[in-house]
């Protein structure tokens, strides 16, 4: 008979002492069969049913013992043999140190003694689901948890217990009604390299299954170490979206915790990699492993603002901010663009000769002292803004990078539109890259030291797009990104391709003249190799020399590695790869059109080599849009061929015949993320919002501004208490300027793939880790990590072309502390 259903009241301590955590935790920890006796109560007696399935304990595992409970309130799961005679022959095959004595029973009553639980360093539960345990079973079973038990729930686990609130945490989530029944083939996204359960197994895992939906996504408040891709198969009406976890771990009650969806068939278990699967988890909750199953639990990240709000009339903590980096000692330097105090009055008379002057200031922040100093400031042409395209103004103080020696000549190199170099009569600017000096001791800049390496022109009569951030590679190249100096107008928001708008000459709405231009440095990613004089040269493996000798030659210039970019602010570069990532704003149009071409795609690329990365001729995956030129703009011509595009502006004075366009990593509109059509059989996309495609469903659009982040790097050497986990190690951080549903995310790239237009493979949410919202951290501006493996963000604050108290220096540290079990509680003749 079938018991009454029961719910796990607030009392934890419905025990008899014969399984009291104590008993329990001097068993466990002991690594050996239990042989403490009950301190009261009679002695259980052995299940009836009790079944060992495998030999004695293997040499090596130090009397590992791995319990599979298969008991259920309704039909026993074909799959639970498939299962034992899987986790036997994981147990008793591989290293000698990794294996383990496996028995199974469906009997309950073993929860209820502590002699018999504790000789196992974890249970499996293998179960049809159901309820299965009563109050004193659960109980012994929390008590084995408590006292540092292992558990690994397979599928139908997620049904066990389904009144018991305590289970549920145990498992981390409950199917979802309307879960697809039928076996389907899907792509699992193996997130975590790290973990055990996952290090080895492809980065696309394709495998049949059947799949659950949840009730709640247990995202953060678990460890996910894989997801399923719910675009590979039919999730049916309670589909979870992109973040769906199939796989996942957490630290519990004293014990360890991991649960998988996958083994819902019978055929799963014959699976190599799903047993490797299976052998890592069991690897950790058995005390044979280490592993972090905190890495992504929002609770265990620590977001904090670490600068004030400036004395009145002083920007004495921080400027209008628009880029960080962080020195090899810590200190964190800052910069302000130019924006003044909102209260000031901006000039925009072309007639004053304040016109656009603004500050630009650099600031660092010593997180040793947790003071700021106000390091210096230069006077750019940066502070008109406000208003229509030709009367803001995007210039300024743009981008920081320290030399990378800096900790012994104290270099820092800025890019900046000094103001004293505008023409107030033509309206046009140049942009320096310059090299100064700082005093290590004191944080103050010299004004004095300033070297000039690389100067250019750029027009300021219309706004945007001055780009500014830059990055060093291992070879100590400098990275340098430049907008497209085009004004968003004039266009509809599709491609800034209109020849006519000028000013005395100077186009300012045609990206054809300067990011499709191979003779100039707007539009660009340059690299350059600095010299100690304050001279530069040009690395070998640029997208030019120089001197092509092509169409009369003269017409390319040497410094350029990227063209086709329309404003890059923050660039980065591995320098365990050397893979440049950067992103850049899109256009402005809301909707793709049939006679232009896309919607605004905001990009972000991984960059393998040098090459030309479309902008105004294609965007995304190599989605053209139209041609316009003379005598009427405003009427289309051909399709752009990103294969052999062609630079038939009026405004261009490089080559005609470019680069083709390499495909970008990740493309967002209002639409959604990678989007995507139907192409005709000239490879033209249909761009019809009904007939698009999604590629990259956890991006979404709206107001949009691309703010690219770092690669992290996990420091084993480094003993900081505040350091990210491993488990970040190589994913690139994406962010938007806005924070809305625009992206704050980590992702996953193929090697296989990277930098030839392959898509990531796993993307994660970072919105609850770097808080958006009220109280949060609402404008991304820039995001770096520190030598300690923390994370500094900075908040542009509210409103733009100013700095206001909302602008601010924020810092993100881990608080969950080493991977588990600790050191000394593992197995005896384990491996870290």
């Amino acid at each position: 008979m079938r018991r009454a259903p029961h719910r796990r009241s607030g009392s934890r301590r419905a025990l008899t002492a014969a399984v009291a955590a104590g008993v329990l935790a001097a068993s466990l920890l002991g690594g050996t069969a239990a042989t403490a006796e009950p301190r009261q109560g009679p002695e259980p007696q052995d299940p009836p049913s009790w079944t060992t399935l495998s030999l004695p304990s293997p040499p090596g595992g130090d009397n590992v013992r791995v319990l599979v409970f298969h008991a259920s309130a309704t039909a026993e799961a074909p799959t639970v043999d498939a299962g034992i005679a899987a986790v036997e022959a994981i147990g008793r095959t591989g290293p000698a140190a990794q294996r383990f004595a496996t028995e199974a029973t469906d009997d309950a009553s073993v929860f209820t003694d502590a002699r018999k639980l504790g000789k196992y360093n974890a249970v499996v539960f293998l179960t049809g689901g159901g309820d299965v345990l009563d109050p004193a079973q659960e109980a012994g079973l929390e008590a084995y948890l408590e006292a540092g038990g292992g558990f690994l729930g397979v599928h139908d686990a997620a049904r066990t217990e389904p009144y018991s609130d305590w289970f549920t945490g145990l498992v981390g989530a409950r199917p979802a009604a309307g879960s697809p029944t039928a076996v389907q083939r899907a792509t699992v996204e193996v997130g975590d390299r790290t973990h055990p359960a996952t290090r080895g197994l492809p980065l696309n895992w394709k495998r049949a299954d059947t799949w659950f939906n949840w009730q709640t996504n247990p995202s953060g408040a678990v460890h996910t170490v894989a997801r399923v891709r719910e675009s590979s198969y039919a999730p049916g009406a309670s589909a979870n979206g992109w973040d769906h976890p199939v796989s996942w771990c957490r630290d519990y009650d004293g014990g360890r915790s991991f649960y998988t969806a996958m083994g819902g068939t019978a055929d799963a278990y014959a699976e190599t990699d799903f047993r490797e699967h299976l052998r890592g988890a069991l690897l950790w909750t058995t005390r044979l492993s280490r592993a972090d199953c905190k890495a992504t639990i929002n609770a265990h990240y620590q977001a904090e603002r670490v600068t004030k709000p400036n004395q009145p009339g002083q920007n004495d903590q921080i400027g209008e901010p628009h880029g960080l980096v962080a020195a090899p000692d810590g200190r964190l330097l800052y910069i302000g663009r130019g924006g003044a105090d909102s209260s000031r009055p901006v000039v925009t008379d072309w007639s004053n000769p304040d016109i656009g002057k603004g500050r630009g200031e650099i600031h660092v922040y010593d997180p040793r002292t947790g003071q700021v100093t106000l390091a210096g400031a230069l006077t750019v042409f940066g502070n008109k803004g406000g208003g229509d395209e030709l009367v803001k103004n995007e210039e300024g103080l743009l981008g920081i990078e320290l030399d990378p020696g800096f900790l012994s000549n104290g270099w820092v190199y800025l890019h900046y539109t000094p103001h004293a170099r505008i023409n107030r009569d033509t309206h046009m600017g140049e942009r320096y890259v310059s090299r100064f000096t700082l005093d290590l001791a004191t944080n103050k800049l010299d004004p004095a030291s300033e070297k000039v390496l690389l100067k250019w022109p750029v027009q300021i009569h219309s706004c945007c797009h001055a780009g500014g951030g830059m990055a060093w590679d291992a070879q100590g190249n400098l990275y340098i990104a430049t907008g497209d100096n085009n004004s968003s107008g004039f266009s509809g928001g599709y491609s800034g391709n209109n020849p006519q708008p000028n000013f005395k000459g100077v186009s300012f709405a045609d990206a054809r003249r300067t990011s499709g231009n191979t003779h100039n440095l707007n539009g660009k990613i340059l690299r350059i190799h600095p010299e100690d004089d304050g001279t530069y040269t040009i690395p070998a493996g640029n997208l030019f020399t120089g001197r092509e000798p092509d169409e009369g030659g003269g017409k390319t210039r040497g410094e350029i590695y990227v063209m086709g970019v329309r404003n890059p602010a923050r660039i980065f570069v591995d320098k365990t790869t050397n893979i440049l990532y950067a992103g850049w704003v899109g256009p402005d149009a809301g909707a793709p059109s049939t006679t232009w071409g896309p919607a605004k795609y905001d990009t972000f690329a991984a960059i393998t080599r040098a090459g030309n990365h479309g902008w105004p001729y294609c965007m995304g995956n190599n989605q053209p849009y139209r041609d316009r030129n003379l005598p009427d703009p405003a009427q289309p011509l051909g399709w752009y061929d990103c294969a052999k595009p062609k630079n038939e502006s009026p405004n261009n004075d490089g080559l005609v015949n470019l680069p083709p366009i390499t495909p970008n990593t990740i493309w967002y509109s209002p639409q959604g993320g990678g989007v995507d059509y139907p192409r005709d059989a000239a490879g033209v996309p249909s761009y019809k919002t009904e007939e698009q495609k999604l590629l990259l469903p956890w991006l979404k659009g709206g107001g949009q501004a691309t703010m690219n982040g770092p690669v992290y790097r996990y420091d084993t050497a480094s003993t900081s208490t505040v350091k990210w986990p491993a488990y970040w190690d190589g994913k690139w951080f994406v962010g938007d300027f806005y924070d809305g549903d625009q992206p704050r995310h980590a992702v996953l790239t193929d090697p296989k793939t990277v930098g030839k237009g392959g898509l990531p493979v796993h993307a994660e949410s970072l919105r609850k880790i770097i808080p958006v919202g009220a109280g949060g951290i609402r404008n991304l501006m820039d995001w770096k990590f520190a030598p300690d493996g923390s994370l500094y963000v900075l908040d542009y604050g509210r409103g733009f072309f100013t700095s206001d108290a909302n602008s601010a220096l924020w810092r993100v540290t881990y608080t969950g502390g080493e991977p588990t079990p600790a050191a000394g509680q593992l197995v005896r003749g384990a491996k870290q």
